[in-house]
């Protein structure tokens, strides 16, 4: 039935949404007990806990167990900000560091991209031939990956926290760590930048321009990334096979785009590139959105793929030039809170219209909100 069709994709946008938002609700507190009991310990306990997820997916003889599943990975992948954290002094010395970091951290997920949804479309092949509890193969194979995961961390990585915070900085205690993330989420703290102390009123303006740019920009996106396999099944009767590879070349155009060009960008070009970004994704919504044929619908995921690289490492730079030095974690701490919210929201509201008043109608009136933090970003004075 059609109700039921229906249904099935009103849950899908609620689980999309629910993973997201756990992870904003996660990391500040991940992210409070790694600046005092150190980085790599929570890390490693965040892997046990995706581990976990995934023994409960493989036993989930019922949807709620499947759902719990889904919970405890969506907490336990707060550990992100302690892998960024990892990663920036690996860059701490180039020319422009922070377009650098943000680029290769864009890379690092742009491969996932390229490679899990194939690996996907793989098992969901594999699965039209089988009977039973298939679903224990898929979920297997994920546990012994995030058991390779915790193995790489336990005899790779080194405890980084004193070094990063200089001794002098290193939170003292776990109720001062959590009370300070509370300002991670708390919608009008993180809108308004509150955790930020002695910050110019211009600046403060800026961060939070530039904050509500980012929020506006990925909570469209995620919509459209999330519902592009309702649309492409819906549309064209993609199989899942073919929307596979239709991520693999988003994935593998946005790996391209950050390591050849985003990440070799001179300081005057930033602002110019992120603007130009989100110029490029109006157009792209109004392709996919007006799509009818498998050739107009690739222009748009192009534009898309492309505005998606130019953007997100930019912009992180950009906010990363406001605010004194020891509150440079602070700043971006936010920031990533308002994309994680965003990437909460996004896929929930663009399934409900999605579904209610259709993807033509919900692609075109999302490309059009996208003027909006063009024209904030272009009347911006930050240089």
């Amino acid at each position: 039935k059609l109700s039921d069709i229906l249904c099935i994709f009103y849950v899908l946008g609620f689980l999309g949404s629910m993973f997201s938002f756990l992870q904003f609700l996660a990391s500040p507190v991940v992210g409070g007990l790694s600046d005092v009991y150190g980085r790599k310990p929570i890390m490693l306990i965040c892997l046990v806990g995706i581990a976990s997820s995934y023994v409960l997916w493989a036993l989930s003889k019922n949807f709620a167990l499947f759902v719990l599943a889904r919970v405890v990975g969506g907490i336990s992948k707060g550990n992100v900000p302690i892998l960024l954290r990892y990663m920036y002094p690996a860059t701490a010395d180039d020319t422009n560091p922070l377009l650098t970091y943000a680029a290769l951290v864009g890379i690092a997920f742009s491969v996932g991209f390229i490679i899990g949804p194939v690996i996907g479309a793989m098992f969901a092949r594999w699965s039209h031939g089988q009977s039973g509890d298939w679903f224990v193969v898929p979920a297997l194979f994920a546990l012994a990956l995030s058991v390779l995961d915790i193995l790489f961390v336990l005899i790779v990585f080194k405890e980084t926290l004193a070094q990063e915070a200089l001794g002098e900085k290193r939170a003292k205690s776990l109720a001062g760590s959590l009370s300070q993330a509370k300002a991670y989420i708390n919608l009008p703290d993180i809108f308004r930048f509150r955790a930020v102390k002695n910050l110019p009123k211009s600046d403060l303006k800026e961060l939070q321009r530039l904050g509500f740019i980012y929020f506006i920009y990925l909570f469209l996106y995620s919509g459209l990334e999330f519902t592009l396999t309702f649309l492409t099944h819906h549309t064209f009767n993609y199989t899942s096979m073919q929307q596979g590879w239709m991520f693999f070349v988003i994935g593998l155009t946005m790996a391209l785009m950050q390591g050849s060009y985003v990440r070799r960008l001179p300081e005057h070009k930033i602002k110019h590139t992120a603007v130009l970004g989100l110029l490029l994704i109006v157009p792209a919504f109004i392709c996919v959105g007006l799509a009818s044929s498998p050739i107009l619908l690739y222009i748009g995921l192009l534009l898309f793929a492309i505005s998606t690289a130019m953007v997100v490492p930019c912009m992180m730079t950009l906010v990363s030039k406001l605010g004194s030095h020891d509150q440079k974690g602070t700043v971006m701490g936010i920031f990533r809170s308002l994309g994680a919210l965003a990437r909460a929201v996004g896929p929930i509201i663009a399934s409900i219209a999605f579904w209610s008043v259709g993807s033509t109608v919900t692609y075109l009136v999302g490309g059009f909100a996208l003027f909006l933090p063009w024209i904030m970003l272009k009347k911006s004075k930050i240089a």
